[in-house]
């Protein structure tokens, strides 16, 4: 890629796909092609052909995905095979139609068979079963994967791709239906924190500003729901804000800052023209209750908080094995609790500003 190389970036107001543009900005490329949602449905095979000929794209980058937590995996199994499958297939397929020069599809490490050994090496993928709580998302990345894979093959197409650990930063879903551990762990102790300042209009705020707080949540925040406003429980026995987590914490996982990941893609895009896919992470993990330690830690909530063991822990451990990528000449600079209290000033600015 040069300065006069016209880039797309699919998925380009999402978490990674922001993240690619600031990267790309970063290095002085500045030709990027950009569309959202409303103005292209990648799920349009013919929307998607079009706009390859009408645009001829140098390079693309596939950042546009479904994505969600557990209970969205679980709600909407439909939504998430079909749409990422619709996603990834017009995209690969318009590519090679319209004679795109290289392209960059992401996966996820949440690919990998559940119980594959630790850290989890690149050539792991279809060796086991996968974890339920995700399979429908994890299958149609499986396929993005195969189809760039299968094109190269058949096509001589330079069509790589590279599969992401957990990832967290600036931009990212806070909706705490659909939203992944990381930001729905700050948002869980931020709004905790709130309600033990007894703040109800700031909380007010971050609901409109950040998604709806399911009606458990409420309860746990010693709130209730009146006439679309918010107002404390009024029981003789209320107690103070908890937070609720789900499973045992046991858990482990590695994540990784955005900012670091987009920089990977750049670095992919520039040094790597293989067919196997590539890890992006940073090569350590953290157990989910030491995790959720440290940003009650960061945001400042003192109060309780409890371990749905009822709940799902998901996969037991997802650490992968970052030396390909290493060998490469590139590593991950951003410092977990440093990236945590980054995106939690983001957070909380951000919810602000919109009020």
């Amino acid at each position: 890629m040069d300065r006069d190389s016209k880039i797309y970036v699919a998925g380009h107001r999402g978490l990674v796909g922001s993240a690619i543009v600031r990267e790309l900005e970063r290095q002085g490329l500045n030709n990027l092609i950009l569309k959202t949602s409303k103005e292209l449905d990648l799920r349009n095979q013919q929307a998607v052909r079009d706009f390859y000929f009408s645009n001829r794209p140098d390079y693309v980058f596939i950042a546009a995905a479904k994505v969600g937590g557990i209970w969205a995996n679980n709600t909407y199994p439909a939504e998430f095979i079909y749409d990422n499958l619709m996603i990834e297939a017009n995209l690969i397929h318009g590519a090679y139609e319209s004679g795109v020069k290289k392209l960059l599809f992401l996966g996820s490490t949440c690919i990998y068979p559940k119980f594959a050994p630790q850290p989890l090496k690149e050539e792991y993928l279809l060796t086991g079963p996968l974890e339920p709580t995700n399979e429908w998302y994890a299958v149609a990345k499986i396929a993005g994967i195969k189809l760039c894979q299968a094109y190269r093959r058949q096509y001589g197409c330079n069509f790589i791709s590279a599969m992401p650990t957990n990832l967290y930063g600036p931009g990212d879903n806070f909706d705490l239906e659909n939203s992944h551990v990381l930001p729905a762990l700050i948002r869980k102790f931020h709004l905790a924190k709130l309600a033990a300042a007894g703040d109800i209009e700031a909380i007010q705020n971050d609901e409109a500003n950040s998604g709806k707080i399911p009606d458990d949540i409420l309860v746990n925040l010693g709130l209730c729901r009146k006439h679309e406003s918010l107002s404390r429980a009024a029981t003789k026995n209320s107690k103070a804000p908890k937070v609720v987590l789900w499973g045992s914490g046991s858990s482990r996982r590695e994540f990784l800052h955005v900012n670091d990941c987009a920089h990977a893609c750049y670095h992919l895009m520039q040094h790597y023209n293989g067919e196997d896919v590539v890890n992006i992470g940073i090569g350590e993990d953290i157990p989910i209750c030491e995790l959720a330690d440290m940003i009650r830690e960061i945001v400042g909530f003192d109060g309780e908080v409890i371990w749905d063991r009822s709940k799902p822990d998901g996969t037991p451990r997802k650490l992968v094995d970052v030396s390909r990528l290493n060998e490469m000449g590139w590593r991950a600079r951003t410092e977990l609790r440093e990236g945590i209290s980054s995106v939690y000033e983001w957070y909380k600015d951000s919810t602000q500003s919109l009020c």
